[in-house]
């Protein structure tokens, strides 16, 4: 055993071992104190990384959470608008049937129920005026998408959260097939002698049947009638017209395929090819063209841009080409229409292939959007319709010109009549968008929400495996550490005492 004066290697070594020891003990009260056991990047790098990208997911999926029941209440508010607008729909409905009454109204009756239809009708529009959530008005066409069209026989319809904003240059609609409505031409036309002997004339739509037996009383003109007449207390949904050489035309009143019905006559050529068959109108043709150069599917006189289209996707727009004025029926006095004349003109109007440009459209999307998950693009968007009265059915066929469900009068029977398809339209029309955004909030909000707290809770699980500190394990290190700390400071205090061996040398 050597001694030495300079270097006491004993107690340099145990200082060594107590300042790692101190270092684990400092490092384990860091922990234990903090709850974590990264407390920088040098705890672990790698493990710190994926810790702080999971803490940003957190942090977003907590926002996305709260932004989700921000647009369900949204929602939820909208929802209890547009119920108070169904509820004095409702009503108005009940005064319409009540206005129908004609045996026990009078002028004045009329008048009453004239006057709180327009009360609730007012009420509606205020409720769509004022209805918001915070500052941002709901139910006035201001949250949704909306459009304009130049050009004749041109009108918007429809566009969805898909359709693109074009309110500078708008979308260019050509027209290359108009639609058409299903009908039937006799061959014979209906004489005296066969209205003298008995001539059954019978039409079927939709299950409906109109039927009429002329009698001697008859002329051409009153048998029609009074087959009209049938045919309206049936419900059915064609016109009947009648040119001056006694032919009858039978035509839907619902432009496009799919809407036919049946004929039949006891004289051949009447209505059917032969006597006493039933025959089945020629379909109607569907508008068929292009808006902005792509694909749209018609139904009817209405176009769509298809789904997947690049600008139009949704875009919905009305072509009239027999112009707008044939939304309403003929007057009651007009049943000698020549059915030769401009409607069938305009029906089998020539088209080049490749179409005609009646208009633009210009759309302007207002459509409402939410950030409703914690990365780039997890949105959620939906539009708000205007349910202001004059933007309710604005669709419906009807011979009093009623435009949309402002324009109501049930001040006479056949308006109170064509009141109640309107006010019917409007109800299915508010149906249908309390059912979309339910949808909307049940599908997309409600389970997205749902979907959020489940993956939040995922992640801070994940988040806390990688961070957080195992309280248990560490306190047995920090026992250790203390145990050792303790243990290495008496070692140096011995490794120290080393030194007195070379006194007692010395002395």
């Amino acid at each position: 055993m050597t001694f030495r004066v300079n270097h006491n290697v004993r107690a340099i070594n145990a200082n060594r071992n107590l300042q790692f020891n101190q270092k684990d003990l400092s490092r384990s009260l860091e922990r234990l104190s903090s709850g974590l056991r990264i407390n920088r990047a040098s705890d672990g790098p790698a493990a710190f990384a994926i810790s702080e990208h999971l803490r940003s997911q957190i942090v977003g999926l907590n926002q996305a959470i709260d932004n989700s029941q921000t647009a369900v209440s949204l929602l939820q508010t909208t929802e209890a608008n547009m119920g108070e607008i169904t509820s004095l729909l409702t009503g108005i409905r009940q005064l319409v049937i009540h206005s129908l009454n004609s045996g026990a109204n009078d002028e004045v009756t009329l008048a009453a129920d004239q006057t709180e239809i327009e009360n609730a009708l007012n009420t509606i529009h205020q409720i769509a005026l004022n209805a918001q959530f915070g500052e941002k008005k709901l139910l006035d066409g201001s949250n949704g998408v909306t459009g304009t069209t130049t050009g004749k026989n041109l009108e918007f319809a429809n566009a969805t959260m898909a359709t693109k904003d074009s309110r500078e240059n708008g979308f260019e609609v050509r027209i290359t097939q108009t639609a058409t409505r299903s009908g039937v031409r006799g061959s014979t036309a209906l004489t005296q002698d066969m209205i003298d002997a008995g001539e059954k004339l019978v039409i079927i739509e939709d299950g409906k049947m109109a039927s009429y037996v002329t009698g001697r009383d008859d002329t051409v003109s009153t048998a029609v009638q009074k087959l009209r007449s049938e045919v309206e207390r049936n419900r059915l949904n064609v016109d009947v017209e009648v040119d001056d050489s006694g032919i009858i035309e039978i035509k839907h009143r619902e432009y496009g395929s799919g809407h036919t019905f049946q004929v039949t006559s006891s004289t051949a050529g009447v209505f059917s090819a032969e006597a006493g068959d039933i025959m089945t109108s020629v379909e109607g043709k569907n508008v068929k063209g292009t808006i902005n150069g792509e694909s749209a599917i018609g139904a009817g006189r209405l176009l769509t841009g298809i789904e997947g289209a690049k600008c139009i996707e949704g875009l919905s727009v009305y072509y009239y080409a027999d112009g707008k004025e044939l939304l309403t029926e003929p007057d009651c006095e007009v049943y000698d229409l020549d059915v030769d004349g401009a409607d069938s003109q305009q029906e089998d109007l020539e088209i080049p292939e490749e179409g005609i440009a009646v208009g633009r459209v210009y759309v302007s999307q207002n459509s409402m959007t939410f950030q409703v998950g914690g990365n780039l693009a997890n949105t959620v968007g939906f539009s708000l319709s205007n349910m202001k009265p004059v933007s309710l059915a604005t669709d419906v066929i009807n011979k009093s010109g009623f435009r949309s469900l402002g324009d109501i009068n049930v001040q006479t029977f056949e308006k109170a009549q064509d009141s109640l398809r309107v006010v019917d339209r409007a109800i299915a029309q508010i149906s249908a968008e309390r059912g979309r955004l339910g949808a909307i909030q049940k599908n997309a909000l409600e389970t997205n929400l749902s979907n959020l707290k489940v993956a939040n809770e995922n992640l801070i699980s994940s988040e806390s495996i990688i961070r957080d500190t195992d309280m248990a394990k560490e306190m047995a290190v920090y026992t250790k550490d203390q145990i050792k700390t303790q243990s290495s400071a008496a070692m140096l205090a011995q490794a120290n005492q080393v030194s007195e061996e070379v006194l007692r040398l010395l002395h």
